[in-house]
């Protein structure tokens, strides 16, 4: 029996193919989200630095920036979409099929925003197909996370599935980095003008050389073994998302509010940050967006960590921990980075989101476990892309608003206690891991001849 995986029997041939397996199912899962978020993130970014400007042009520059994070949020509302369509094909035609169409989907669309005449050329056409490119975005975006998660997940062992999960949690840090990575070099090589006329363009059309890779990648990867012992016995899931809805309803809750503080605070920590430090501290726009790299950087590490952490601890405790903390930071975050130190600044921003990274960590895991495995990727794709909506979409709206009214700190930490509170009770509501089901289909998998790993 290998460490990795309870069903990995046979010469050491054969476990060294599996481990192969389930490394590059790993980096599969890792390399499509990551690429996937890229794009998410250089969006996100670019509504708070440019499209205020390009595409919603208003004396008032908070008016703008509302606007722009207007349509941050409608890719949030498109997500349950994709969680319906694509979260009910992984458990029907399996998980790979749904990873090739969500990539390629989102990296068409983004790279078509690259190209979109600005509101001074088209008028009120622009912002009305920008708004429709982003839905189809969020489409996308709420497929892919079901999938990838298991496609990770299900190659390992259930008893590791906190660390193989995060595959796919790392996947929004390693893209916000390159966002803001490229969005940092941009900026500083270009002038203001020069990167409000056309150098923002270039991070989204950067975008269709990533998708291409990631697509190489997942053409290439069979799907997951526990798919295909399902798949061999008949037993999948018919009516998926109605089996959701009627059997599991506390599962669905439970997943939902988890999701709601960690989106609240990665939105606070990479997206807000940026409009609130440029606009109310006057930091230069240059040095928020390194401090959201250094602290994305970190995360890289932080969030398979975490991962990790939650498979040798109760995985809901560290969870639940993790939570409070984050809320207890937002207070002492705001008056630290008042002082304008841009060293302030890049502390306060990485630690923030270190305690995400042990909220984000072991979601993924914790958001499977609440759901039978013959809907693991229905169940995980609604309560992720529902969850999202109350929590990533509204976050930079509502930040923005209680800003604009109050002009203090205070309302936005009371905001974050509210979605720690719920958070927390959805913990509270969850179960924590029953992995018989996942040794059984393990066994019958390698019962099964199995498929060409690649396509030779």
């Amino acid at each position: 029996m290998s460490a990795d995986h309870p069903a990995h029997t046979g010469s050491p041939a054969a476990v060294a193919q599996q481990r192969g397996a389930l490394i590059r199912a790993f980096a599969a899962s890792l390399t499509g989200t990551s690429l996937e978020w890229y794009d998410f993130a250089v969006y996100s970014s670019a509504s708070a630095l440019v499209f205020p400007q390009v595409f919603f042009p208003s004396e008032d520059p908070l008016t703008g920036t509302l606007l722009a994070f207007s349509t941050y949020a409608v890719g949030y509302l498109a997500r349950p979409i994709g969680g319906f369509v694509f979260g009910r094909l992984g458990d029907t035609l399996g998980r790979k099929q749904l990873l090739v169409i969500t990539l390629l989907l989102i990296g068409v669309t983004t790279a078509a925003i690259g190209v979109i005449p600005g509101h001074s050329a088209i008028g009120i056409a622009a912002p009305i197909i920008l708004v429709a490119l982003r839905f189809a975005q969020g489409v996308a975006i709420g497929g892919e996370w079901g999938g990838a998660v298991l496609l990770s997940s299900e190659y390992g062992d259930p008893r590791r599935r906190g660390f193989w999960a995060s595959a796919a949690q790392v996947g929004p840090p390693a893209g916000n980095l390159l966002a803001n990575g490229v969005l940092a070099l941009l900026t500083w090589a270009l002038s203001k003008s020069q990167f409000e006329s056309w150098g923002w363009r270039v991070a989204f059309l950067a975008s269709a050389l990533l998708v291409a890779f990631g697509l190489w990648i997942r053409l290439r990867l069979e799907d997951t073994p526990i798919f295909r012992a399902m798949q061999e016995s008949g037993e999948r899931a018919q009516a998926p998302i109605q089996d959701v809805l009627h059997t599991q309803p506390r599962g669905l809750i439970a997943a939902v509010l988890s999701r709601l503080a960690p989106d609240i605070v990665y939105s606070l920590f990479t997206v807000f940050t940026i409009t609130y430090c440029t606009h109310h501290l006057h930091f230069a726009r240059g040095t928020v967006l390194i401090a959201v790299l250094i602290g994305s950087g970190f995360q890289l590490v932080t969030i398979p960590f975490a991962g990790a952490v939650s498979d040798r601890v109760n995985r809901r405790l560290l969870y639940a921990v993790a939570t409070i903390g984050a809320l207890v930071w937002t207070v002492v975050f705001f008056p630290l980075i008042g002082g304008g130190s841009s060293l302030a600044l890049i502390v306060g921003i990485t630690i923030g989101l270190g305690f995400h990274s042990f909220m984000y960590g072991p979601q993924a895991a914790f958001v499977t476990e609440q759901f039978t495995i013959h809907l693991r990727s229905t169940g995980g794709a609604l309560a992720y892309t529902i969850g999202g909506v109350f929590g990533g979409a509204l976050a930079p709206l509502i930040f923005t608003t209680l800003l604009s009214r109050f002009d203090s700190w205070i309302p936005l930490a009371c905001y974050i206690l509210v979605a720690a509170a719920l958070t927390v009770i959805g913990i509270a509501l969850g179960r924590d891991p029953d992995n018989s089901a996942d040794e059984r289909y393990s066994e019958l998998a390698e019962s099964i001849t199995p498929a060409t790993e690649f396509v030779k």
